[in-house]
């Protein structure tokens, strides 16, 4: 009887690596690929660039598989008490760094039934991360940015949308990385910075032509999905039309908010005169926009304004419900209170009326609450709505003024990148 032989992989990206460690496995008996879920992947490193159906087809068509089964958790460890596989193989490489725990749980588990590890010699020069980079530098498509947000909310615990109104601050989305090795998933093109950053006010005055034009320099560069800023959408009719516009473009989703009239900062609050739709007429611009998109990867957020404009957490539970109902693919609840009480206590509700709605919010006002808090409570996407046009124009602001009082650049130099730094900055500049 022929042993049973386990390998946990992602495969995201097959490679002559994963070949030869399939090939040597099946020399040992019959292989059972264990193939980690998107869910398992994104908890500690970036989305995969296939699916795991597209991974699954590719997997369990190789000579010498099997069967192809989910891991659904970086730990071997269930798949492993379930099939009691008499031998594991896995790729000499993950002795050090933070693979070491996850190896030595292996070791331990096979123990238990006399099972072994087998470990491969890692194939030199051969790199899925190194590979992943270089499809970044060649970009993507449409369609796979688009798809890009909803496998994101299914895969992660918090998804993290960072601003961006041109092809630099995208850049910058694109490839940053936190000391702990988090990145931001996606990008927000905001009407308000992107208004201002043409300087014109933030009342709609930039029309959807010019900011399609803006976001197609962002995605010349970039290949992480865009949630779009549409404040209020307009009438339903032309709401239907932008909706057309944005999906063809590669955008993943929109966000409309349930106001009418001349378009004010939300964060004036009842400070200035702002209307909200009613449930109706707002039900009716989602129901529209969901008829007319082409693609099941589109979304539409309904975004609520009765915190915004104290009409009270019963008036935005209620559109909540509303907005649902008609079709929304998610809710996003704002709030200009300096602490995140009333944004919680929402989505305690909410959460109690549907499971799964994704929840979205923006925590510019209430900003000392981590993610990972939110997370907690319940919300799926956090957008950090304007903040890279607030550093950029300081920076730019201090730089000027220091030349003038200085009647030179020699003190404005420490705050700036070098000459040689701007030159690497954009690959293809040497």
């Amino acid at each position: 009887m022929s042993k049973k032989v386990y390998i946990g992989m992602s495969a995201d990206l097959i490679h002559p690596g994963h070949m030869n460690i399939i090939k040597e496995a099946s020399k040992l008996g019959d292989v059972m690929v264990g193939l980690l879920t998107d869910k398992a992947i994104a908890s500690y490193k970036r989305l995969p660039y296939m699916t795991y159906e597209q991974r699954k087809d590719i997997v369990e068509n190789i000579k010498g598989v099997i069967e192809v089964i989910p891991q659904n958790t970086l730990d071997y460890r269930p798949n492993l008490s379930k099939i009691k596989p008499d031998i594991v193989v896995h790729g000499d490489d993950w002795k050090e760094g933070v693979q070491a725990k996850i190896r030595q749980q292996v070791i331990d588990t096979l123990s238990q039934w006399d099972g072994k590890l087998v470990e491969i010699a890692y194939t030199e020069g051969i790199s899925s991360t190194q590979l992943n980079k270089s499809l970044r530098e060649i970009g993507t498509t449409p369609d796979i940015r688009r798809s890009r947000l909803r496998r994101l909310i299914d895969s992660k615990d918090i998804v993290r949308i960072m601003e961006s109104h041109n092809a630099l601050s995208g850049l910058i989305v694109e490839n940053v990385k936190g000391s702990n090795g988090v990145e931001y998933d996606g990008m927000w093109s905001s009407s308000l910075t992107d208004s201002t950053s043409k300087g014109k006010p933030d009342i709609e005055a930039v029309d959807v032509s010019t900011r399609i034009n803006t976001i197609n320099e962002i995605f010349e560069v970039t290949t992480k999905p865009m949630i779009y800023d549409a404040d209020t959408g307009g009438i339903a009719e032309h709401f239907a039309f932008t909706v057309r516009t944005l999906e063809r473009t590669g955008i993943s989703a929109v966000i409309i908010e349930d106001k009418t009239g001349l378009k004010k900062n939300s964060l004036f609050g009842n400070d200035v005169k702002q209307t909200q739709d009613s449930i109706e007429n707002f039900s009716n611009k989602i129901e529209m926009g969901k008829r007319v998109q082409v693609t099941n990867d589109f979304m539409i957020i309904a975004r609520i304004e009765s915190l915004i404009l104290e009409a009270g957490m019963d008036d935005a539970i209620t559109r909540a419900k509303a907005y649902i109902n008609a079709g929304a693919d998610g809710i996003m609840i704002h709030s200009r209170k300096k602490e995140p009480n009333e944004i919680l206590e929402f989505c305690k509700i909410l959460r109690e009326y549907n499971e799964t709605i994704p929840i979205i919010v923006v925590p510019t006002s209430y900003n000392q609450i981590t993610a990972n808090e939110l997370s907690r409570a319940g919300i799926n996407v956090i957008i950090y709505a304007n903040h890279m046009l607030r550093a950029a124009y300081p920076g730019m602001m201090n730089t000027a003024k220091s030349i003038l009082d200085n009647d030179r650049s020699l003190e404005a130099e420490k705050e700036l990148l070098s000459i040689k730094e701007i030159l690497e900055l954009i690959p293809g500049t040497k």
